[in-house]
């Protein structure tokens, strides 16, 4: 297959009529990053309406971590579909949901005894973390992070700190969360340096948070991703997450950890987590867990999810179809070694974009772990001024050259392909990128 192949420039006819359609019947709420019409999807390879072809770089938002039209997964839609599609977990029983639950209690961080919660998506998850914390400990307030994403619901929304327009018009949220900054070493908010600074950011939330104006006994729980995802693909420090799991024990917090962009094996382990050794107290997932079919799942020690019967619950929630996919896809990343796969290959493009960065002033940092990458593009490096528009032209050009990939944060352009993507197709892609990037590289340096 010649990929990538561009058989009319995008968006072509019938992609026109597809956007011209749309923009008369689809609520205009949703933020396209440029006019790319789905056809069909097989492996790592999108073909459009139209007949252009495109390599994949973000796994349609993460979610198809095995790509488009993976065997396994459709031969565990054909046979389940046969047998149960839905019956409503939260009234009756199927085994599905508890051998789904089994094997994801297997895979999470602790060796605790645990519990899961199924909804339908990342936010749901958010929102029955939440929830369970509040239950179980009676504490109206949580601590979550400043370019944090957790959702778009009104619960999971309060914690979201990532864009205005977010949040714009919907105020107001639900009370009691407090945001601090998260520790974005290329644009520490202290004005610190990483290697000398002594994780100043989590002493700043003990010493002008806790100390000041938030009453630590009123705290139910920290919420946190392991590596920003919409706040622009930052990275924390290695010691970063024990610095603040001490904090949390000292006061009694619980730790809500966010997987749902991180996990699934995208960053060469299961969990984000794992690469900083503290383990969760609950732990969120949707995304890639089911291959694109809606599932969400929150992960708890047993103990707090002691809450009684109705005082929450999700129709749809743990949906056997999803649930039966999602086990096949915990078994493919085992089986085919995706893990190892996203590693290998996550580091080889690390060394690429900072061979970039060496090469073109646009490039200002690069960061990642595994298959999530971003790579932050500046004007200046040494104001590091964001080279947004910048950033919105590349991902639109390498759309016009075959190559699906998009932005977060500012000005980061993020590198998420499928798991099981090949070497050969990581070197067209970033071959394309490269491209653009020294097309728009105002001095190379």
């Amino acid at each position: 297959m010649v990929v990538p192949k561009i058989v009319v420039s995008p968006p072509g006819p019938r992609a026109r009529e597809v956007l011209r359609r749309d923009k008369e019947i689809i609520s205009q709420s949703y933020g396209r990053y440029y006019p790319l019409v789905v056809k069909r999807i097989e492996g790592c390879i999108i073909e459009d309406v139209d007949g252009n072809k495109y390599i994949d770089f973000n796994s349609g938002l993460g979610v198809l971590v095995l790509g488009g039209a993976h065997k396994d997964v459709l031969g565990a839609i054909q046979s389940q579909s046969k047998k149960l599609i839905h019956y409503s977990c939260t009234d009756f029983y199927y085994s599905e949901i508890v051998e789904l639950a089994e094997e994801v209690c297997r895979i999470t961080p602790g060796s605790f005894p645990k519990r899961v919660f199924y909804g339908n998506s990342g936010t749901e998850a958010v929102e029955a973390a939440l929830k369970s914390v509040r239950w179980h400990t009676g504490k109206p307030r949580v601590i979550a992070f400043i370019g944090a994403f957790h959702g778009r619901t009104m619960g999971s929304l309060s914690l979201t700190a990532s864009k205005p327009v977010h949040r714009k018009g919907f105020f107001p949220l639900i009370p009691g969360v407090t945001h601090v900054p998260y520790p974005y070493c290329y644009r520490c908010p202290f004005g610190l340096e990483k290697d000398d600074c002594n994780y100043y950011c989590v002493e700043f939330i003990d010493e002008w948070v806790l100390k000041k104006f938030v009453p630590p006994e009123e705290v139910s729980a920290i919420i946190f991703e392991p590596i920003q995802g919409e706040g622009g693909y930052i990275v924390p420090p290695d010691g970063y997450f024990k610095k603040l799991k001490r904090l949390a024990d000292e006061n009694g917090f619980l730790l809500i950890d966010d997987e749902i962009q991180a996990g699934m094996g995208r960053t060469g382990k299961w969990w984000a987590i794992e690469h900083y050794g503290v383990e969760p107290d609950l732990l969120c997932i949707a995304k890639g867990i089911a291959a694109g079919l809606p599932l969400g799942l929150t992960v708890s020690r047993r103990e707090l999810m002691s809450w009684e019967a109705g005082s929450h619950a999700s129709t749809f929630g743990g949906n056997a179809l999803s649930c039966r996919v999602a086990l096949t896809v915990i078994r493919v990343i085992e089986r085919e070694r995706l893990l190892d796969n996203a590693l290998r290959l996550g580091n080889y493009i690390l060394k690429r974009l900072n061979e970039f960065k060496e090469e073109y002033r646009l490039v200002g940092d690069v960061r990642g772990k595994g298959l999530m990458i971003g790579m932050e593009l500046v004007r200046d490096r040494e104001t590091k001024e964001p080279a947004s528009q910048e950033a919105k032209e590349i991902i639109s050009e390498c759309f016009k050259r075959g190559l699906a990939i998009i932005s977060c944060g500012v000005s980061t352009v993020r590198i998420f392909p499928p798991l099981i993507i090949t070497e050969d197709l990581v070197e067209k892609g970033l071959n394309i990128l490269e491209d653009v990037i020294k097309s728009k590289d105002r001095e190379p340096s």
